[in-house]
């Protein structure tokens, strides 16, 4: 596998955003995108703390059943 440069990959996706989109709408879905804000990885922490996936998953179950 070739690693690309992250230049090289934003082209390509823009390139099929035109392709799949138009480039009016492309430009448009560019435009709508969102990063959000704050520290993702220090609010996971936060919230998870060091729960395994296993601990993360039964809570997740337990919360569906009591819908």
């Amino acid at each position: 596998m070739t690693w690309k440069t992250i230049a090289r990959i934003q082209s390509e996706g823009y390139e099929a955003l035109v392709k799949a989109l138009g480039p009016e709408d492309a430009a448009r879905f560019i435009r709508s995108y969102d990063s959000g804000s704050g520290d993702y990885t220090k609010e996971r922490k936060e919230i998870l703390g060091k729960k395994s996936v296993k601990q993360i998953g039964e809570e997740i179950l337990k919360l569906q059943k009591s819908l």
